[in-house]
């Protein structure tokens, strides 16, 4: 009785567990979660270098960490190694979005994303002109390109706590202006925070590159055996003098939008495995060898249901939300307060140049270019929208946060600028973070009311 009572308890417990794992995915790809846990991240990092511990703190993400066989060995700090080659995966999950987007997206044509693109342009260059009014000194202004990045993930994590009363449209808008405001900002670390090009470099690369397009045209379709060449990409870029990141949005634009070429559809092939595997095992066979074949093509068959560029793309989702992004914000968000003097006119002066680009700047620049393109009658407001949202998406894309701190860490060598610059960036993200909140909340009750009458 109690075997039975097992058996009979097996699939009910298997049902409860494929129910909790499917609710723990579901989870693992809210923006809302991912947006909490990266806050955490930068909250315990700045706790932590300001504590007793601070110390530990610095020295952790100096250690170095080593990687080689033999003599052939490569050794960074830790810092680096999140900074440089964990963020060409969060650059190469960017490049995918970016590519999915230009496809059949917000991007996908000129009408589309002809708004954005200015929206974004416009709240590149305010936030830039913002910055170079109060730091046009020496030694201070190449901090200008720190407030012209928005943060997707805390931008639209912010936006799905408003709730599913904001119009579709404010999202999509807000999602495109950020991938804009993605290509803006790797532009310009390519063409002003490049080292001197070593020409080497870039041969490296392109061997690359050139694998890549190979094994995209014989049809291999794995994501794993495009790590190597991945890595060359990588090493060329590091090589030459470009921020290697770079490599992950390359990758990401030449990831495939549609399933590889066969003969027959996935769905056939899924169709044919299933009933060979039935054959076999009906007919006796247990041999594992003969009964891997037909597993090994339903596998081939699933993989292939879905175009790379958004299967690769939501495999890795969860691990740049909750490791790589974390990771970053743990090891760079950890501004030691006592490193920030404000008798000193530089750092004072980098805070309130990063805020002021960020809080008022972003939100000017979209809001301004966006009216005088729809005014000259160009452009108009998508469907759903007004200028009353647009003001909303302005305030949240002054959430700078990861791609604002990454671009610091590039523009100031010297420590406590680079420390103002953080703590500016810091600072404004949670301004603009807490006035998007509370305009967002009064523009839902406003149309709920409007939606009662």
């Amino acid at each position: 009785m109690n075997r039975d009572h097992s058996r009979g308890a097996l699939p009910s417990a298997q049902r409860l567990a494929d129910r909790a794992f499917d609710a723990l995915e579901r989870f693992l790809h809210i923006e809302a979660v991912s947006g909490i846990v990266l806050l955490i991240s930068a909250a315990t990092a700045l706790i932590w270098a300001n504590s007793p511990a601070a110390a530990s703190y610095a020295h952790l993400w100096h250690t170095p960490l080593t990687f080689g066989i033999g003599e052939h060995v490569v050794s960074h700090s830790l810092h680096f190694w999140i900074n440089d080659a964990l963020m060409t995966v969060f650059f190469l999950v960017v490049g995918m979005e970016i590519r999915r987007e230009i496809h059949a997206g917000a991007l996908a044509s000129l009408g589309q994303a002809a708004l954005p693109m200015v929206a974004a342009l416009g709240g590149v260059a305010m936030p830039a002109l913002v910055y170079l009014a109060v730091n046009g000194g020496e030694g201070l202004r190449q901090g200008w390109a720190v407030p012209t990045a928005t943060d997707i993930a805390f931008a639209v994590g912010v936006l799905a706590l408003l709730g599913k009363s904001i119009p579709g449209s404010v999202r999509v808008f807000l999602l495109a202006l950020a991938i804009i405001d993605d290509i803006a900002a790797v532009l310009i670390i390519a063409l002003f925070f490049s080292g001197g090009l070593d020409p080497a470099g870039f041969l490296i690369a392109g061997v690359g590159i050139a694998l890549v397009l190979g094994f995209q045209q014989i049809g291999i379709g794995s994501a794993y055996a495009y790590v190597i060449p991945g890595a060359l990409v990588w090493f060329g870029l590091l090589w030459s003098g470009a921020h290697p990141t770079l490599a992950g949005v390359i990758l990401g634009l030449m990831t495939p939008v549609f399933p590889a070429r066969s003969v027959e559809s996935p769905i056939e092939t899924a169709t044919c495995a299933i009933k060979d595997f039935v054959e076999r095992v009906q007919h006796g066979s247990e041999d594992a060898h003969r009964l891997m074949q037909p597993v090994k093509r339903l596998r081939h068959a699933q993989r292939e249901l879905l175009p790379p560029v958004v299967r690769v793309q939501m495999a890795l989702h969860p691990w740049v939300a909750y490791a790589v992004m974390p990771l970053f914000a743990l090891a760079n968000a950890g501004v030691n307060l006592d490193g920030v003097d404000p008798g000193n006119g530089g750092s004072s002066s980098v805070v309130l140049g990063v805020s002021l680009a960020l809080v008022v700047g972003k939100p000017l620049g979209i809001m301004l270019s966006s009216w005088i393109l729809v005014r000259l009658g160009w452009c108009r407001l998508p469907e759903g929208m007004n200028w009353s949202w647009m003001w909303l998406i302005g305030c949240l894309a002054g959430i700078g946060f990861t791609m604002s701190i990454f671009i610091a860490t590039l523009a100031f060598d010297d420590a406590s600028l680079l420390s103002a610059a953080k703590l500016g960036v810091l600072l404004a993200s949670g301004l603009a973070g807490a006035i998007g909140l509370v305009l967002g909340r009064i523009l839902v009750l406003r149309a709920r009311g409007a939606d009662s009458r």
